[in-house]
């Protein structure tokens, strides 16, 4: 197999991300950790918020966080055991388990969210001009759809 290699605009950008990707995800976990929370929690709080009931299937929830059903438990259990999260059966199938947002969830995630939204703005969007929040936009939907289309290539789903 043979590689084209980056041309040196590419090997900027690339170099660019991959330097920047590490102290931003530091600096955006550092934030959270002031409320007691990491990326992956916030993410939980936020999935189950928005899911009818407050709650979702133990597997769906795994599915779009990309985590191993162990992954998940590890994940939920320090918001299992600071009752932000239940595990609880499904009432439609008993045989599945859900994972549902408690009220203290609720209530960590309305105080939590507005501190991440000011981290995000400050540690992203205060950097970037209009055409360059457009074009982030842009790119990262150009590079999901590319991900997608590979992912569908080799599962072999059309």
């Amino acid at each position: 197999m043979s590689s084209t290699w980056l041309t040196d605009r590419e090997m900027a950008a690339w170099r660019s991300y991959i330097e920047t990707y590490g102290d931003l995800s530091a600096a955006l976990e550092r934030d959270l950790a002031e409320h007691g929370l990491s990326i992956g929690d916030y993410q939980v709080l936020v999935y189950l918020s928005e899911a009818d009931n407050d709650s979702m299937r133990m597997c769906d929830l795994a599915d779009v966080l990309q985590l191993s059903p162990s992954g998940l438990t590890r994940r939920l259990d320090g918001l299992v055991s600071s009752d932000h999260v239940t595990r609880q059966p499904s009432s439609v199938d008993g045989r599945v388990m859900m994972a549902v947002l408690t009220d203290a969830g609720r209530k960590l995630l309305t105080r939590t969210a507005p501190h991440h939204v000011q981290s995000v703005r400050r540690h992203i969007f205060d950097h970037l001009s209009s055409d360059q929040v457009d074009a982030m936009a842009t790119i990262f939907a150009a590079i999901s759809a590319g991900l997608a289309a590979a992912e569908t290539s080799t599962s072999g789903v059309a």
